[in-house]
């Protein structure tokens, strides 16, 4: 699971992490855990889109406008944003809607922005992703997918960049998401209570020095986390030197067919997902064992053809891998 959490911080284009498993795991406290890894980003001040000063594919249209007329905009440096999803959204909250009585009276495009445009450039977090109405995935998914959220209503239509690293996670018992919504996720993660009684007591010790200091807490734990931080940033910056040899691209697709997984989603986030690993190691090319690593992660919940059916463990496309890579997964 973390794993999974840092490879799409690497590179949001992955497409999210679902993360299932037994209640009382920890996958929460994990996912809110990954902002405070992230360093601070440059924001357009007063912007609601969080715009970035730099890229227009990450700028609202008023702010590409403005640096069109050569005005220049404020910047103040924003720690990475952590939206909360609630269960109980409407489509208005999620997306924005646009002030129709302020468009007509005045002229011009009243938007109110959703939770979408909040997320832009941060990550967007869905506790009990399968309790959600099945629309309001769709429309997500879209978004993190596209990278743009586009809110049309009585001819007036308002379009925003929301790219974003979207997290799902959920108790299994409670239901599982459909086939053709699991596809859409890049990686999934499953996470099981731990049985080993000293682990259990390590977990239970630190829960509880935690609750007794928590300040003392964080100032153990931030030398780690300010050297992770630092190898988060270098990997971002790697990322697009990363190659993959034709060799391996053949055989990530040469596995992909073997287990029938419909359509080409399952190759790109295996492909992505192997050079944003690379990056974190520190690498410039992709090696069989970064492709060991994330296969299982990218594969195994497209591998589902009838609702009814249960997730696989794994086992199926280690198995596959082995043919494939004359390797172990």
């Amino acid at each position: 699971m973390k794993l999974a959490l840092l490879l799409n911080v690497i590179d949001p284009k992955i497409g999210g992490v679902l993360v299932m498993g037994d209640r009382g795991t920890g996958k929460s406290t994990t996912v809110r855990a990954l902002a405070d890894l992230l360093p601070a980003i440059p924001v357009v001040a007063g912007d609601p889109f969080n715009s970035d000063p730099h890229d227009p594919e990450l700028q609202s249209e008023e702010v590409r406008q403005k640096i069109a007329a050569g005005e220049s905009l404020p910047l103040v440096e924003q720690s990475v944003m952590m939206i909360d999803l609630p269960l109980g959204a409407t489509e208005d909250r999620v997306c924005g809607t646009i002030d129709i009585e302020k468009a007509l009276a005045d002229g011009v495009k009243a938007f109110e922005p959703g939770l979408l445009a909040k997320a832009n450039r941060g990550i967007l977090y869905i506790d009990e992703v399968n309790l959600l109405d099945d629309h309001l995935v769709d429309v997500l998914l879209d978004s993190a997918a596209s990278g743009w959220n586009t809110v049309e209503r009585e001819g007036i239509s308002v379009r925003h960049p929301a790219r974003f690293v979207l997290v799902g996670s959920g108790n299994p018992e409670e239901g599982e998401l459909r086939p053709q919504l699991l596809d859409r996720f890049g990686m999934f993660a499953e996470i099981r209570t731990v049985k080993e009684p000293a682990l259990r007591v390590k977990i239970v010790e630190e829960r509880s020095r935690f609750d007794a200091h928590p300040q003392a807490f964080l100032q153990d734990c931030d030398a780690p986390q300010t050297e992770l931080r630092a190898k988060l940033v270098g990997a971002r910056d790697r990322l697009k030197s990363v190659a993959i040899p034709d060799e391996l691209r053949l055989q990530i697709s040469q596995m992909c067919a073997q287990l029938d997984i419909d359509g080409l989603r399952g190759d790109i986030v295996t492909n992505r997902a192997a050079k944003a690993i690379a990056a974190l190691e520190g690498r410039t090319e992709v090696e069989i064992h970064d492709v060991a690593r994330i296969a299982s992660l990218c594969l195994r919940h497209r591998l589902r053809k009838d609702p009814l059916e249960s997730i696989d463990a794994g086992y199926k496309v280690q198995k596959v891998f082995a043919e494939v890579f004359g390797a172990e997964a």
